[in-house]
């Protein structure tokens, strides 16, 4: 006997609900990226779960998939609300000091070039990268 007690459904329309129907966040937010809270304010209209995200990342910054998880929410939807919250400004996307120049030195870190090679040489390693200097 197969018993459905309509959990799954409920479910579907409360994400349905909390997103009002979209199914694409506005902004390109990967599961890694990392958000803290702005200066802004959400809506009046906006999901409880908008709350509970300016709540997380008000203790500390949050990655997309670290709120996803703690609000047992499909990565979707999680990015549509956080998106919205990138609207009004009550989320923001800081800049890592880990890749920015120190001071008034415009140019990018070696931190920073060692990331960007390492990529380019995983994505084609047959290319021939002629040393600096």
């Amino acid at each position: 006997m197969n018993v459905h007690d309509g959990s799954d459904t409920s479910a579907f329309v409360r994400n349905y609900t909390v997103t009002n129907g979209r199914t694409r966040p506005h902004h390109v937010l990967g599961l890694e990226t990392v958000l803290e809270t702005g200066p802004g304010r959400p809506g009046p209209g906006q999901a409880e779960e908008c709350r509970q995200i300016l709540a997380l990342c008000r203790a500390r910054r949050r990655s997309v998939a670290e709120l996803a998880g703690r609000l047992c929410r499909p990565v979707t939807v999680v990015k549509i609300l956080i998106s919205d919250l990138l609207n009004t400004d009550a989320l923001v996307l800081p800049v890592t000091d880990s890749y920015t120049a120190s001071g008034e030195d415009p140019r990018p870190t070696e931190q920073l070039l060692a990331a960007l090679s390492a990529g380019l040489r995983k994505k084609w390693p047959d290319a021939v990268y002629p040393q600096a200097g």
